[in-house]
């Protein structure tokens, strides 16, 4: 059996050489979910087996379990005899890992009970599982790149806890801590089984059995069970939207994309325009979702479900007839595609001949009749199709978008899709298509977006600073450092001013003062319990104790804040404190021109800062990190390479010209050209 298959271990490979690159390979601390899963009873029931027989028994059964986990990009770190143990998040980093580990355990029950099946039909006993899943800290070490092989040390009894909830299980069952279960809720369906005391924890702890998916798919939808904040901003985007369903409704379909980074609003946008722009529409949505690549036709199988009111308790009679009624009431001649209908929605139909089919013929197929029943509604009624993140699509639903995209210009259908920047298609050049950006909040927006969160006390206007500088107006962000701010309790509010206020007398010249006081608005608010913004603070001790010749104290300032991102994983400030670094190793030498040695040195640390910069896609941070790499290049004389570098990333900007990075960047930028 193979532990890791070929596109995941290139996939721990390439990540293994970014980490290589940050130098945090070995003992780096990540928040990761742990998977133990093994077969109840598994050593009585093959009791007195030939070994070979009994291995043919069990392998299937690992098999099935380690195929789960990498459906979802998890990694197996043990087959542990009749059982595996699996990591969610580490070493391929995902936000949702502890959403793909309960997706692989709910998938590992479903396979099991169908093997079962089997072997009860061949006269043989057959297999119950138990799993265990808990979230929480471990230290990572170094991967081996040959045989992908690594130690990940148990933080906190992290891996422990999943193990405990392994052995408590009943066999069918999964059950999760309550922190899994918080991270999860809404996505799945739990029972609460009360408080458990668990062997090595000294207080009884909150376990969940995790009864099946949950009705929710997206982040949007969880935010918008406990209620959304203000909307704010994109005006324009709305009237563009609006603008293009008119079209549609006229005859004339149109496509609308929206670009963006990770959360800019992509989703909200839609879900605001969906309650001003409904009437008289019927809207179908669709997600893709980040761990179904590997599951071909899963957006569209959810939106024909939505379509044909299929309910997740209809068994396989019901939902046949639910499709029949739908499409041969709204046109007979659409009865020839009720086979791959059918197929999409897991309906048995005896008389098909689907199976005998060329592989491509059955594709093009299939993608005509979900075309051909689209469009015949769409002769009844409007219809506005969401595809949402396709950056996650997998190819079977992407072949049929190419297909729809085909067929929509003159038929009253509005198509929306959201990715992000990495995805690729082929619809640019259609007269009917139309793409919309979506750049961060810009200040105003910004400001109002955290007033409605914070409120208007001015007394939070340097604590509202801060969330703007840190977040660079990405409103998603907003919201998290405001939901975790609350989590860590918020009374202590009258702590936050005391650091920005220490920065503004070092500006003034009262360095020492400066510094004394950024010092004690750090302990005060670590008083409290909260370090949310440590590795921030920690910059801007090491930014004035460089603007005041205090070099070797600000490089131990950033060398504290880069060990609490490692440990803590939270890397949002980690290109600027690398950036801190490069320009601090530069001014420890003293020197007009240091030596070639030092210069590389800092300079590997700008470079480095911009590549965290573009995999965070955090344009401001890159911009600064290349002003100061620019500024290097120039000192060497390679004025050039240092101008087109800097040229190429300012004109990406259409707006914020009067902000400080833009001015700071503009400078050097004028200077090279001549």
């Amino acid at each position: 059996m193979s532990y890791t298959p070929k596109h995941l271990a290139e996939r721990i490979r390439a990540e293994q050489t970014v980490l290589e690159a940050r130098g945090a390979t070995d003992g780096e601390r990540k928040t990761i979910t742990a998977l133990f899963a093994d077969l109840k009873g598994s050593t009585a029931l093959i009791e007195g087996l030939d070994p070979e027989e009994a291995q043919a028994i069990i392998d299937p059964a690992l098999q099935l379990m380690m195929d789960a986990v990498h459906r979802c990009e998890g990694y197996v770190a043990q087959a542990l005899g009749d059982g595996i143990f699996a990591l969610f998040g580490a070493p391929i980093a995902h936000e949702d890992h502890p959403q793909r580990a309960l997706y692989a355990a709910l998938r590992m029950q479903e396979e099991m009970r169908r093997y079962s099946d089997q072997l009860r039909r061949s006269g043989k006993a057959p297999l119950q599982m138990r799993v265990g899943v808990n979230t929480g800290e471990v230290v990572v070490r170094s991967i081996r790149k040959d045989d992908l092989h690594t130690d990940y040390v148990p933080v906190g009894h992290s891996t422990n806890l999943a193990a405990r909830m392994e052995q408590l299980a009943n066999p069918g069952s999964i059950l999760v801590t309550a922190y899994t279960h918080r991270l999860t809720d809404g996505y799945f369906e739990f029972k609460a089984l009360g408080e458990t005391q668990i062997k090595g924890v000294e207080a009884p702890l909150h376990v969940y059995e995790v009864l099946g998916a949950g009705p929710l798919r997206t982040h949007l939808q969880v935010a918008a069970r406990r209620g959304l904040t203000r909307f704010v901003g994109r005006h324009s985007e709305l009237v563009q939207l609006q603008r293009a369903l008119e079209q549609a409704k006229a005859g004339h379909g149109q496509i609308v994309s929206v670009m963006g980074e990770p959360g800019l609003g992509k989703s909200r946008l839609f879900y605001e325009f969906k309650l001003t722009s409904q009437s008289g529409c019927l809207a179908l949505e669709a997600y893709s979702v980040s761990h179904g690549k590997a599951s071909p036709y899963l957006p569209i199988i959810e939106l024909l479900k939505t379509y044909f009111q299929i309910q997740p308790q209809d068994d396989g009679r019901q939902r046949r007839e639910r499709v029949l009624g739908k499409v041969l009431g709204l046109d007979r001649s659409l009865e020839d595609t009720l086979p791959y209908l059918f197929s999409l929605l897991g309906i048995e139909d005896p008389t098909s001949s689907r199976q005998q089919m060329d592989a491509q013929i059955r594709r093009r197929r299939t993608f005509d009749a979900i075309k051909k029943l689209l469009l015949r509604e769409s002769l009844n009624q409007s219809l506005i199709l969401i595809f949402e993140d396709l950056h996650w699509i997998d190819s079977e639903t992407q072949g049929f978008l190419d297909t729809l995209s085909e067929g929509i210009a003159s038929a009253t259908i509005l198509l929306l899709v959201n990715y992000r920047p990495e995805y690729r298609h082929e619809w640019g050049q259609k007269t009917y298509y139309t793409q919309l950006r979506l750049d961060p909040l810009g200040q105003e927006d910004a400001r109002e977006l955290l007033t409605a969160l914070l409120g208007a006390d001015t007394a939070l206007q340097p604590l509202k600073q801060l969330i703007l500088e840190k977040t660079e107006g990405n409103p998603f962000f907003m919201e998290e450092i405001v939901q975790a701010l609350f989590e860590q309790g918020f009374s202590a509010h009258s702590t936050w001013g005391i650091v920005p206020q220490g920065w503004a007398l070092a500006m003034q010249g009262q360095a020492e003062d400066g510094i004394q006081q950024i010092q004690q608005g750090m302990a005060a608010l670590r008083a409290t319990g909260t370090e949310l913004f440590r590795p921030y603070y920690l910059a801007l001790l090491a930014k004035v104790c460089g603007k005041t010749g205090q070099v070797e104290r600000g490089l131990t300032a950033l060398a504290e804040a880069l060990a609490f991102v490692n440990k803590t994983g939270e890397r949002v400030n980690e290109a600027e404190l690398y950036r801190l670094k490069g320009e601090l190793t530069l001014k420890q030498s003293g020197v007009q021109d240091p030596e070639p040695e030092v210069q590389k040195e800092a300079e590997e640390c700008f470079r480095k800062a911009i590549e965290i910069a573009r995999k965070q896609q955090a344009k401001s941070r890159e911009l600064r990190a290349m002003t100061s790499l620019a500024r290097l290049w120039q000192q060497q004389g390679k004025k050039e390479e240092a101008h087109r570098m800097l040229a190429d990333t300012y004109d990406w900007f259409t707006e914020g010209f009067d902000t400080a990075d833009l001015k700071e960047t503009k400078v050097p930028l004028e200077e090279l050209g001549h």
